[in-house]
């Protein structure tokens, strides 16, 4: 594996798309290095941790960023206000969900992510919110597809799409998933970022399932720091990743601060896998948390 940490100084930016930074990563013989932040809730005090870590990771001078989006649109205001703000200083993503919206509302949203700065959208299906479970059926966007082809009719921002190592929890198999990533390619979709997910052969897989159905486009492996342990595996069971049995033997009697030590070892050493894999970067999600984001990024050897 090169030494990163001695190839990549500073940011090869500042870039306005995510496939201009893979690009130029590319021609440095370097992986791309990027971050996923949460629109917190109104606390103020959350509000203050997510800035304090957001100023923290750029410090180690990431090549874009990204901010998701609640269901349902639950969360639109904080997450426009978010990305508005950090897209003064970095490229930022702005994930995007269209269940239960209408195509005009959609569009007004897309137009208000251009409005502030953004250049790229995340496009997600996106899940239900709890009080309207109906949402997916009465709302005129019924898929990703079809969001991925409305941002490219109503503006010209760069579109990304969500993949699968484990399988979309409706698709009957990854072939299924993979053909619909070439669908959301030819739709016009140029990069995709993929969902929680714990070895590196779920994502080569993966990788090697897109290019058999024809999907070429770069698919950045996005990576979940186990630094707190019970909160991963909360989320894991959620979203319906699984944790090699292994990782879970070691936690289950390791104290609090043993579980962190085990735990971010495994992510940093999944991290230098994936990009001895070949990934075109990481997109770590930091969860508005700085210290085990930065502690990946420096373990895998793409900051210092």
């Amino acid at each position: 594996m090169p030494d990163f940490e001695l190839l990549r100084k500073t940011s090869a930016g500042p870039f306005e798309t995510v496939n201009e930074a893979l690009g130029a990563r590319a021609g440095k013989r370097e992986p791309a290095l990027s971050f996923e932040f949460f629109p917190p809730r109104n606390q103020e005090e959350a509000a203050d941790q997510l800035w304090r870590t957001f100023d923290a990771l750029m410090e180690v001078s990431p090549d874009f960023v990204s901010v998701t989006y609640g269901a349902g649109g639950s969360n639109r205001e904080t997450s426009l206000a978010i990305v508005e703000r950090m897209a003064k200083e970095i490229m930022t993503i702005g994930h995007l969900t269209c269940v239960g919206g209408s195509r005009a509302s959609t569009a007004e949203t897309i137009s208000r992510f251009e409005d502030a700065g953004v250049h790229s959208i995340l496009a997600l299906r996106g899940d239900a919110p709890k009080d309207s479970p109906r949402a997916l059926v009465d709302g005129e966007l019924k898929s990703a597809l079809e969001l991925v082809h409305l941002v490219r009719q109503t503006s010209n921002l760069e579109v990304g799409v969500a993949a699968f190592p484990e399988v979309h929890p409706e698709s009957p198999h990854m072939q299924h998933d993979s053909m619909v990533l070439e669908m959301k390619q030819s739709a016009g979709a140029s990069y995709a970022m993929t969902q929680l997910f714990f070895t590196v052969e779920a994502y080569t897989d993966l990788v090697a399932s897109a290019k058999m159905a024809g999907a070429t486009l770069p698919i950045i492996p996005g990576l979940m720091p186990v630094g707190n342990a019970a909160k991963v595996v909360r989320m894991a069971e959620m979203s319906g990743a699984t944790i090699p049995v292994e990782l879970l033997g070691k936690l289950e009697n390791a104290s609090e601060a043993e579980a962190r030590v085990i735990g971010m070892d495994y992510s940093i050493k999944l991290a230098r896998d994936l990009i001895d894999a070949g990934a075109p970067g990481l997109h770590i999600f930091s969860m508005n948390f700085s210290k085990a984001a930065l502690e990946v990024a420096r373990g895998a050897g793409l900051c210092r």
